[in-house]
């Protein structure tokens, strides 16, 4: 197990501050039993995955607070290598890789030759190679799909990345990465001041506290943060020291996050999900990933139907979040009036009691603002009702 010495380290952190909470807890005996009950941890692993450090509603809080971090170890990576590496990206994925230098980086999705969405996937562009950061479990089945476009004589080769992941998310995100990075590594020495002006998924290496790290700008979601990359032997060790180094250089500790409130966060800002808002049912655009596509760089897999919608403004539904008055089913049918209008895709409460969802909806239907019923709640209610909000992560152009 490449990440078993991290894990192990987790689990000492949240049992280190359960001990600590429960120590100070029993110095205020008045209400001990009460402190007690809200400072015990418990650390919750499935298959390898973090699912929670228990401490779902606070690692939420401080992403939008502080700084939480996220392990993102389970998600998969794939090393793109070759001469004719960025060609072939260019050609296979929706955004424009031939404008990218090593250093920077994008977001592009993979599509069927019809323009459905496989994936969407980060890309950061190095010297000799590509990382690219795709779904969790999705690494393989896109590695099989790219090689049927790989011909004999393509210099292309994608091979499984080991490398461990990790991502600040929050306002003070930045405020740490650039008080722990003073001295970087000499091939790419960034100050302070250059740090902060960095576009979003450029990315450079640094050293901290021993360990080498590619440090790459953005959260993946629709908050400030980086994400940090290192060997998967130096994980457990970076892990550590994230954990020690916020709490002298912030006067607080980073917030751990596990899967479940990544999940909380990422329907709350709105980034979609494989088997839930990316699956073949849908296209980039109805998604909301413009940010994503080149309209301009030439033919690439499904760039014909992909062009033919934006032409002639062919979306017929786009993704929204609802507002809900309290859970559905996932794949409830939404309804405004008596029309059908839409599908529910995905489901979360915040730590405020919030309930939010992510729902395709049909353009003609109307957008934020849009109230909506939904067929199917998870109570003894025959329905629930919503409102239509718009999202931090994905865009939508007003339609014609």
């Amino acid at each position: 197990m490449a990440f078993e010495a991290l894990r192990q380290v987790q689990a000492q952190n949240v049992q280190a501050t359960t001990v600590q909470a429960q120590t100070q807890a029993q110095t205020q005996t008045q209400t001990q039993t009460q402190t007690q009950t809200q400072t015990v941890r418990s650390i919750t692993i499935e298959a390898g995955v973090v699912l929670s450090f228990g401490n779902d509603a606070d690692a939420v809080a401080a992403a939008h607070q502080g700084v939480a971090l996220a392990d993102r170890t389970h998600w998969d990576r794939i090393w793109v290598s070759g001469g004719d590496r960025i060609k072939f990206l260019h050609n296979q994925t929706t955004n424009d890789f031939q404008r990218l230098a090593a250093g920077q980086g994008c977001e592009t999705v993979f599509v069927t030759p019809t323009a459905r969405t496989l994936d969407l996937a980060s890309a950061y562009v190095l010297e000799d190679a590509v990382l690219l950061q795709v779904s969790p479990g999705q690494g393989a089945a896109l590695v099989r799909f790219c090689d049927r476009y790989i011909f004999f004589d393509d210099a292309v080769k994608l091979t499984p990345a080991t490398e461990a992941c990790f991502t600040l998310i929050g306002p003070k995100a930045e405020r740490l990465i650039a008080q722990m990075t003073d001295k970087s590594l000499p091939d790419q020495d960034l100050s302070k001041q250059e740090l902060s002006t960095q576009p979003t998924y450029s990315h450079h290496l640094a050293e901290i506290e021993g360990v080498e790290v590619r440090i790459a700008s953005g959260s993946d979601l629709g908050l400030p943060g980086y994400n940090l990359f290192c060997d998967a032997e130096q994980a457990a060790s970076l892990w550590q020291v994230l954990m020690k180094k916020s709490a002298e250089l912030l006067n607080m500790p980073v917030v751990p996050m596990g899967a479940i409130a990544w999940d909380q966060l990422r329907i709350q800002q709105g980034r979609p999900a494989v088997g839930q808002e990316l699956t073949e049912d849908y296209n980039p655009l109805e998604v909301g990933l413009w940010q994503t596509i080149s309209f301009d760089k030439g033919c690439y897999i499904g760039q014909e139907t992909i062009a033919r919608l934006n032409t002639y403004n062919g979306v017929k539904q786009r993704l929204f979040g609802l507002q809900l008055d309290r859970i559905a089913a996932l794949g409830s049918v939404i309804r405004a009036g008596d029309e059908k209008v839409g599908k529910l895709t995905s489901v979360t409460k915040t730590p405020e009691g919030i309930i939010i969802g992510l729902a395709y909806l049909r353009t003609k239907a109307g957008g934020a603002g849009l109230v909506v019923n939904i067929d199917d709640a998870c109570d003894s209610l025959d329905s629930c009702s919503g409102t239509a909000v718009p999202l931090a992560y994905v865009k939508h152009p007003e339609p014609a």
